[in-house]
């Protein structure tokens, strides 16, 4: 019994707060009882307003504490999940069943990844009534992300006494890459929109047929298609029909070694090839193809084979969930024993991955010609946009124009390293991280249009 009564007080003590008017009105009582020492008569104004406070404060006090459930609040998240990059709304639902107005303040103890110590949202709800709050939040690292509790302030009617609830609202949340993203193009590619985000429309170049059956001929088909032994077998005209050429492999390669940790915009190289694969091989099933993954750093990682079903997407998406760089060099030759090994179909390989200079390009350069051999293979790498800034910004001093000078050897290095790589026959793609998926559905579509696969 006596430890009851004992977490009890506890419980209260833990939750009873003095409002700033509360202190307000006790500052002035002083100095009422400091001006009596000259005017005797205040004295016993400052006595009586003493015993106002104190029956003011027992009186919000009581109102308060009266109701054991005053406050409810739950906490929502959007599919109990988080999209990198992106802003992602939390919602709280707030129930007052208090019989009168409160005004309150919530604290959501958000996951420490964001580093927000002074965070709250005001409110004002009606008796006995009901509120929604919403804020949102933007992740920029892959992983769990706990959320703690609900801390709720409210105010008494008469100002003087702030209650606290503290309400148990503990969860986990994974932060999935870039689905918001992924269902933006997937909308305005149903509603014929995608120029909006950039991306263009390609003329398809020719056509690239594969055998669907033999049916009788009918007036109107190609006589170049009749299939003659056919026809000798069932005594009568049978031809050949095609269709466009569809489930074609492709892969998207990611490195995820120390040149994929370079940060832009709070977010690493690493993430940016991550939205933008899930993106591509969204589009990729789409438009029925097979899509597939491979991650490698100093080792091989991840191998998803190519695939078009209904779960390969989702599988996508929790290889690509907790991917994290490493500090090491990352092994091509290793990767090219993969994919030597393990691809034995003519595919499209989109590699992501960063050269700083000609030179580190060269190191790699004999695996990339010979994943090029057998497949098609198409190398994307990162523009340094901070470099470029400096490049593009007028010098004012001496010291501005040899940092300007520098800043474009390391751009035209970047442009030479895509130079080198279309000299030996491999495709490369040079792109800021911002521009990364739009310019990458870019030269996908470019590639389906040509039919060069």
């Amino acid at each position: 019994m006596f430890s009851k009564v004992r977490n009890a007080i506890t419980r209260w003590y833990l939750s009873f707060y003095l409002h700033r008017y509360f202190y307000l009105a006790l500052f002035g009582i002083g100095v009422i009882f400091a001006l009596s020492y000259f005017v005797p008569l205040l004295m016993s104004i400052a006595k009586s307003l003493c015993v106002i406070l104190s029956v003011t404060v027992l009186a919000d006090a009581m109102a308060l504490y009266f109701n054991r459930n005053g406050i409810e609040a739950v906490r929502h998240i959007p599919g109990n999940r988080l999209s990198n990059g992106d802003e992602n709304p939390v919602h709280i639902s707030v129930q007052n069943n208090y019989g009168f107005p409160v005004r309150i303040r919530v604290i959501d103890e958000i996951p420490v990844q964001f580093q927000k110590r002074n965070f709250y949202l005001p409110a004002t709800i009606p008796a006995n009534g009901h509120h929604h709050l919403q804020y949102t939040l933007r992740p920029v690292s892959r992983g769990e992300y706990h959320f703690g509790r609900l801390l709720i302030f409210v105010n008494g009617p008469l100002q003087m006494v702030t209650r606290r609830y503290a309400l148990a609202q503990e969860t986990t949340v994974p932060v999935y890459p870039s689905y918001v993203q992924m269902n933006k193009y997937q909308l305005l590619a149903f509603n014929d929109r995608l120029n909006e985000l950039g991306v263009k429309r390609v003329r398809r170049v020719g056509h690239s047929l594969e055998f669907e059956q033999i049916k009788e001929y009918v007036p109107g088909d190609d006589y170049r298609t009749i299939n003659w032994k056919a026809t000798a077998r069932r005594n009568n005209l049978m031809v050949n029909t095609y269709t466009d050429e569809k489930s074609q492999p492709l892969y998207c390669v990611i490195d995820m070694g120390r040149s994929m940790k370079m940060p832009f915009e709070k977010m690493t190289l690493l993430d940016y090839a991550i939205n933008t694969s899930l993106v591509l091989s969204h589009t990729a099933l789409m438009r029925y193809d097979k899509a597939g993954l491979i991650t490698f750093a100093h080792q091989s990682d991840t191998f998803l084979p190519a695939a078009h079903h209904s779960t390969q997407l989702a599988r996508i998406m929790e290889s690509l969930y907790n991917l994290n760089t490493t500090f090491l060099e990352s092994n091509f030759d290793r990767l090219h024993a993969q994919v030597r090994r393990r691809i034995k179909q003519r595919s499209l390989l989109v590699l992501f991955t960063n050269f700083e200079t000609p030179y580190s390009m060269e190191r790699q350069l004999p695996y990339l010609k010979a994943m090029a051999r057998h497949h098609l293979l198409l190398v994307v790498f990162f523009e340094n946009t901070e470099v470029k800034n400096v490049f593009t910004r007028p010098a004012s001093d001496l010291q501005e124009i040899y940092i300007k000078t520098i800043a474009g050897k390391m751009l035209y290095e970047k442009r030479l390293v895509e130079k080198q790589l279309r000299q030996h026959g491999i495709m490369s793609l040079l792109t800021a991280p911002q521009q990364l998926t739009v310019n990458v559905i870019n030269k996908y579509l470019e590639i389906k249009a040509r039919n060069i696969l």
